[in-house]
């Protein structure tokens, strides 16, 4: 199956919005340098993932070596970059400029849900940045047990087998459903892209 491509690159970030964006991003390398071309690497990471599915490989030349760029985005996302993002995010005004590229900072925390794994998964759930997540929720693990089963059935009040296999069956549907399928068919993840 062939999807359109329907998928705009990602404009670069304005003065203000970098501006915004500075205070989060790690300005110097681990050996302790200053790397000089912070922007042009958050322009990067934003271009491809605006071009979901696209590897590292694939990036444009003008923003570097895509090795370079990529080791950048797994830094960032071990140092709990998009985390902060999202919960500052979550309470700033509509207006203001983070918000601005709320879609791409989405779209760069759904490249990193692989490496944040479930801890960013559950931030994003609870936040309600439905668009940060790798794929449809109903299809992603449900760490939040125990408000899903809140709302499961209440034990069966008739006596009797069926009653209660029917109660049993409720759960067992509840659990498989807060624990994510184990395979999302990339299809999926690309029609919800």
């Amino acid at each position: 199956m062939h999807l359109p491509n329907l998928y705009h690159p990602h404009p670069p970030l304005t003065d203000l919005q970098w501006h915004a964006l500075l205070p989060y991003v790690l300005p110097r390398a681990p050996q302790g340098r200053r790397i000089r071309d912070l922007r042009a690497r958050m322009d990067a990471i934003f271009h491809l993932a605006h071009t979901p599915g696209d590897p590292w490989r694939s990036l444009p030349a003008r923003f570097g070596k895509p090795d370079t760029v990529a080791r950048f985005f797994r830094r960032l996302t071990h140092a709990g970059l998009w985390q902060r993002l999202l919960t500052d995010m979550a309470d700033l005004a509509p207006t203001h400029p983070l918000r601005q590229i709320e879609r791409a900072i989405c779209r760069a925390t759904r490249r990193a849900a692989r490496l944040g794994g479930l801890a960013l998964l559950v931030l994003v759930r609870r936040l309600g940045f439905r668009s940060a997540l790798n794929g449809p929720p109903w299809l992603l693990p449900d760490p939040d047990l125990s408000e899903t089963l809140r709302h499961a059935p209440p034990t069966p009040r008739e006596p009797g087998r069926r009653a209660l296999r029917e109660h049993l069956r409720t759960l067992k549907s509840l659990f498989r459903a807060a624990a994510g399928r184990r395979r999302i068919p990339r299809t999926v993840r690309l029609a919800w892209a």
